[in-house]
């Protein structure tokens, strides 16, 4: 039925666009205009590069027939002289949701449905949605398109902004005077998409970003296989992707590093999305323009923060700050960069504020020839519809503006839009500018009348010495219309006048309070030249002082990047984490980023000597168990999310990657939570703080995935009563069936024969093959046992088991079937399972021959990690040697990285910290933090940062004071929630 309906609508559309001339006329007399018009002696803008001075325009049934300077004009033509005047084509937005309804959010408790789709006969995924056409929900919006022209636009492209795939756009011109026939140029324009799912769905899957992403990419698989034929049933939504494969793919990414996720799943499917930013893409200019992507810019300024409550202004993070003192010269930067893009009202509270942060953006350096590129010929290129928009050349539609001068200065007022060779009147071309100060006669009194704003809407201030009269002014087709009152008195005075063409002085009717007529005139002050530039100054955009980028661009960033040097460390106490043990007065000598030499008296051979008496020098601290730097830990739609990767969504601004370097830490293994019984894959990473995600993540890193036992898997603690399992022994029946599942899967997939490629199958069948590791949160013995023995039935091994608080009573058991334990110092009943914890589990463990280490599962434990492990000595008698493997040489093991990392070994990298004391010590600092021979923490540095952040932090709220006490809008300010991830944070 619902086919049936597209069609009868789409041959409506086709009736009234082919059949209209042959409609019989019973609504009165028409003619058809056939005539052409022509806009003479006008500076044209062909495109942002060809301007024709004194040209004309010349247009018919809403097309350019042509422009120039020696143009024939035929007889039946209409003639607009606009000397003077200038002429540019309509911009072009390339992202909205114009006259499109906002979809209304799914309504329902938590027993509703989460764990299924509720559609029949399409994808299996609600947030899913290809097949939804922007044009079966449009109504032509008259209002917002009144103030899209305003601004100076004539085509916008819209879709439903709601879900991942959201189904197709279309292209409509803001054409009040026709119908959709007419302007609607295209029912189908580009496939749209985002990383947020729709609000139309209740179904909990995904849940994260790094959800959507993984979704994302089984969408384009299927698609793929759906299109060779191999499925039997029919999915409308597959059917709809396939068949708009050839349309642009516009995806709304929203930030500087989602661009890049976006991007990077557009290569691995062939596809070159058009990616709408977030206005903050001048932090990662080089990573942006690598991605060969064309780019949508919003231009939603931040506006600056109220501190004049200096408690409350120490809520602002130094990021905040910078955004709004940086953000205005992201074009002007992308620009710089030649990276192409357009820009967009996208974001903005009101579309009135475009052309005020457009002016601005091009007072912090963009160009006015790329500021129109941006709104012209660039959205028309990326739209793909230059042959019918963008600039004025013959055949496109009769999209133009007339202004009275360049069209984006601050003075220029735009008369008109047209749009298909319709008028719109924005402000009469005939309205003179009235702005002045003028002196008024009345009653015995003289007042002083000052008008200011534009033309289209002035505003009056009526004083006498100190005291301002209230008053009201309008403007139309030059009468002047002013009323003002004494609030002492009440007395009213009405005035109206006409403005003569010239300008100048104006005369009129005023109306005393007590009802005589008197005649008035309004004499116009002659401004001084003084007065001229103070007021042009005015009128220009504040440009303040850019603060320079950091790496990260975050409090603590780097001015400059670490660079490699080659050093030696002399007369350190060392501690190897090899069999040589601790070494006393002995030196260390680090080349090309690796530990070269390890010996007494070396010669440093031009290397940077580091004098380390009686200082420590050891292995660069290793967090097997960490949440830090990562957007999104838990991915809980599911019971199973082994398709999502944690590699996705790392953060490489968080600041507890500083926090942890400061705690002599140089690796960790970012850990999907404990939403499901199997998690997410992991992310293995250095910590190299000031690079991007992918400069963090090891080369060549071990596949690691995280699985889950006990009370957070079967929701213990949260109410769902729909998702499976919901006990202990379905935990066990799950694994069971999900590697039978992945067993059939793998030999399919080695079958030769054509097989469906599943990413969670995948994964899974990675372990089955001993190409994945399992790292498994973990608390009771009897689930340690169940899950060692499910994967003996599968011919695998567990690799460790992370938490394992009641890993003593099992232990003997772990090292027959060859599993690590990740656990932590002393942590107990902090939940029912955790009640026969013990702090000595580490010691009991390792004493059986377990290969143990110590962790955080904690942003803040984790930069104590050195101090966790001295707590081994005191709860076991660990030796101070086998407690300090427990954070640097055991967990590489437990990670597959200890032939690179984790004991200091001629040949690994010079992951190094230099300690102050003996580094259990409660009392010793990381004083250096070095990965590969770059120095990433330095005391001495740190203290010049802090001095730093505290200077940058008064200059900008010096500048905010200066912006509120100046008129400028200002917000209230806001504390930047600093969140720590566990096993238990819900995404």
């Amino acid at each position: 039925m619902k086919k049936i309906k597209l069609l009868l609508f789409a041959i409506s559309i086709a009736s009234t666009a082919v059949a209209q001339d042959y409609f019989p006329k019973n609504d009165g007399v028409k003619e058809t205009n056939s005539h052409y018009t022509a806009f003479t002696n006008a500076t044209i803008h062909v495109n942002p590069t060809q301007t024709i001075n004194n040209g004309v325009l010349l247009i018919k049934d809403g097309k350019i027939v042509s422009s120039g300077k020696s143009i024939n004009i035929p007889e039946n033509t209409i003639t607009i002289d606009l000397e003077g005047k200038h002429i540019y084509a309509s911009f072009i937005d390339s992202y909205t949701n114009f006259g499109i309804e906002k979809p209304k959010r799914a309504q329902g408790g938590r027993r509703s449905p989460q764990y299924s789709a509720t559609r029949e006969g399409f994808y299996w995924n609600d947030h899913i949605m290809p097949e939804k056409n922007a044009i079966d929900h449009f109504k032509y919006d008259k209002k917002t398109a009144e103030k899209m022209r305003k601004e100076g636009f004539g085509v916008v492209s819209t879709h439903s902004m709601d879900g991942i795939a959201r189904g197709t756009g279309m292209l409509v011109a803001l054409n009040d005077n026709d119908k959709e026939a007419t302007r609607v140029i295209d029912d189908v324009n580009g496939q749209f998409y985002s990383f947020s799912k729709s609000v139309t769905s209740r179904q909990s899957y995904p849940g994260s970003l790094m959800g959507s992403m993984a979704l994302l990419r089984q969408v384009y698989i299927d698609a793929d296989w759906y299109d060779k034929g191999n499925v039997p049933t029919k999915d409308r939504s597959l059917e709809a992707l396939i068949k708009n494969r050839g349309e642009i793919s516009i995806f709304e990414a929203g930030d500087k590093t989602n661009n890049l996720r976006a991007d990077k799943i557009g290569d691995q499917f062939g596809i070159n999305y058009l990616i709408v930013g977030g206005g903050d893409e001048y932090e990662m200019l080089d990573q942006i323009k690598a991605s060969n992507a064309n780019y949508i810019i919003p231009i939603n300024f931040p506006e600056a923060y109220d501190v004049t409550d200096p408690y409350m202004a120490n809520y602002i993070s130094l990021e905040d700050m910078r955004a709004w003192n940086q953000a205005p010269t992201n074009p002007k930067m992308l620009q710089d960069k030649g990276v192409p893009f357009s820009l967009t009202t996208f974001k903005l509270d009101k579309t009135s504020e475009f052309t005020t942060n457009l002016r601005k953006a091009i007072a912090y350096g963009l160009s006015e020839t790329k500021a129109l590129e941006a709104l012209t010929t660039a959205p028309a290129r990326f739209l793909n519809i230059s042959d019918k928009v963008g600039s004025l050349d013959k055949g496109k539609y009769a999209n133009f503006l007339i202004t009275s001068g360049p069209v984006f200065d601050k003075e220029t007022v735009l008369y008109e839009n047209w749009v298909q060779g319709s008028k719109h009147i924005v402000n009469s071309k005939d309205q003179t500018d009235i702005d002045g100060d003028y002196t008024i006669n009345a009653g015995g009194k003289t007042y002083e009348l000052n008008i200011s704003g534009s033309a289209s809407k002035p505003k009056s201030k009526v004083t006498i010495g100190e005291t301002e009269y209230k008053s009201k002014l309008n403007y139309a087709d030059n009468w002047v219309t002013l009323s003002f009152t004494d609030e002492e008195t009440k007395e009213t005075f009405r005035t109206t006048g006409i403005i003569p063409k010239a300008g100048g002085s104006f005369s009129g009717k005023i109306v005393m309070p007590n009802g005589a007529e008197n005649n008035f005139t309004a004499a116009k002050k002659v401004a001084t030249t003084s007065d001229e530039k103070d007021e042009d100054k005015d009128k220009s955009p504040s440009v303040l002082p850019v603060k320079p980028l950091t790496y990260p661009n975050v409090g603590y960033g780097n001015v400059t990047q670490p660079q490699q040097q080659n050093m030696l460390f002399k007369n350190a106490t060392v501690w190897t984490s090899e069999a040589a043990g601790v070494l006393e007065n002995t030196d260390v000598l680090v080349k090309n980023g690796k530990i070269s030499k390890i010996g007494k008296n070396l010669s440093a051979g031009g290397a940077i000597e580091i004098d380390a008496t009686g200082k420590h020098l050891t292995a660069g601290v290793i967090d097997e168990h960490s949440h830090i730097a990562a957007l999104s830990i838990n991915e809980g739609g599911q019971n199973s999310s082994a398709e999502v990767t944690i590699e996705d969504v790392v953060d490489p601004e968080d600041v507890n990657i500083y926090r942890n370097l400061a705690g002599g830490v140089t690796s960790i293994q970012i850990l999907h939570g404990s939403a499901n019984p199997i998690g997410g894959r992991s992310a293995i990473i250095k910590l190299k703080w000031g690079e991007d995600a992918d400069g963090l993540i090891y080369d060549n890193s071990p596949k690691f995935i995280k699985f889950a036992l006990g009370e957070n898997v079967k929701q213990s603690n949260w109410e769902s009563y729909s998702r499976f399992p919901q006990t202990r022994m379905g935990v066990e029946q799950l694994f069971v069936n999900y590697f039978n599942r992945a067993k059939e899967y793998d030999e399919a997939k080695k079958s030769g024969k054509p097989y469906r490629k599943d990413a969670e199958l995948e994964t899974l069948a990675e372990i089955l093959n001993g190409e994945r590791f399992i790292s498994c949160h973990s608390y009771v013995q009897s689930e340690i046992n169940m899950l060692m023995k499910v994967a003996e039935k599968f011919n695998f091994r567990v690799n460790t088991f992370t938490h394992i608080l009641e890993g003593y009573k099992v232990a003997d058991k772990m090292v027959e079937h060859g599993v690590g334990g990740s656990t932590f110092s002393d942590w107990w009943a902090y939940k029912y399972e955790v009640n026969d914890a013990i702090p000595y589990n580490a010691a009991i463990m390792a004493s059986q021959g377990v290969t143990v280490a110590i962790n955080s599962d904690d942003g803040e434990m984790s930069r104590r990690l050195n101090q966790e492990a001295g707590k081994t000595i005191k709860y076991g008698g660990m030796t101070e040697e086998e407690a300090w493997k427990t954070v640097t040489i055991n967990p590489a093991k437990l990670l597959h990285i200890d032939n690179r990392v984790g004991s200091i070994k001629e040949g690994k990298d010079a992951d190094l910290v230099l300690w102050s004391d003996h580094p259990m010590s409660v009392y010793a600092k990381a004083e250096k933090t070095i990965i590969e021979g770059k120095t990433y923490f330095d005391l001495a540095t740190d203290k010049q940062k802090r001095q730093a952040i505290n200077n940058e932090r008064n200059e900008l709220m010096t500048m905010m004071l200066n912006e509120k006490n100046g008129g400028g809008k200002t917000k209230p300010p806001r504390q930047k929630e600093n969140k720590l991830f566990h096993c238990d944070t819900e995404r």
